[in-house]
């Protein structure tokens, strides 16, 4: 069996559910947005200096994986009794980020101001993943007007990770 199924060819692509979209649809954008988060939190994590950090990062690419099914599903994935097929993304992956956003504050890490990336390679991988967060976070803020529902965990979860990015890199700033 081919991974070149040929079903995209015409530019059009199938939602977890068969639904068929054209590859610029908003839902196809949001989870391309998260595929490449995936990547560049791999490429921090691959760097990261800190056992913690690179924990927890083995915790947000699972989270990611069942965000992507949720971003790819259509009308919410819903089998016979009503309950989602695949997993969606649990409460504790947002207490997670929570407790790691709390612990980086209290470092006293400089956040005022705009960062200028790239003063070392582990602070820029954190930031490419900073960026990557934000640009999934504003395709899944377009899917409402496209028809798509977003669950508000998984928003707030998106905008968390984001911040725990920006703190990681600020950390490895202080430590270049």
């Amino acid at each position: 069996m081919s991974i070149a199924t040929r079903g995209g060819d015409g530019g059009e692509t199938s939602l977890l559910y068969g639904a068929r979209v054209p590859k610029d649809h908003p839902q196809i954008e949001a989870l391309g947005a998260f595929d490449e988060l995936n990547v560049e939190v791999g490429g921090a994590r691959m760097l990261a200096s800190r056992s913690e950090a690179r924990e927890l990062l083995v915790h947000v690419q699972a989270a990611l994986i069942v965000v992507m099914g949720e971003v790819a599903g259509n009308d919410g994935g819903a089998g016979s009794a009503g309950k989602p097929v695949f997993p969606q993304l649990a409460d504790l992956e947002l207490t997670r980020l929570d407790a790691a956003l709390a612990k980086l504050e209290s470092l006293g890490l400089d956040t005022a101001g705009w960062a200028t990336p790239g003063s070392n390679p582990e602070s820029l991988a954190f930031d490419r993943a900073r960026v990557a967060a934000r640009r999934a976070e504003r395709r899944l803020s377009s899917l409402p007007g496209a028809g798509r529902a977003v669950r508000p965990l998984v928003q707030k979860w998106t905008n968390r990770l984001s911040d725990v990015l920006w703190l990681f890199a600020r950390q490895a700033d202080r430590q270049a």
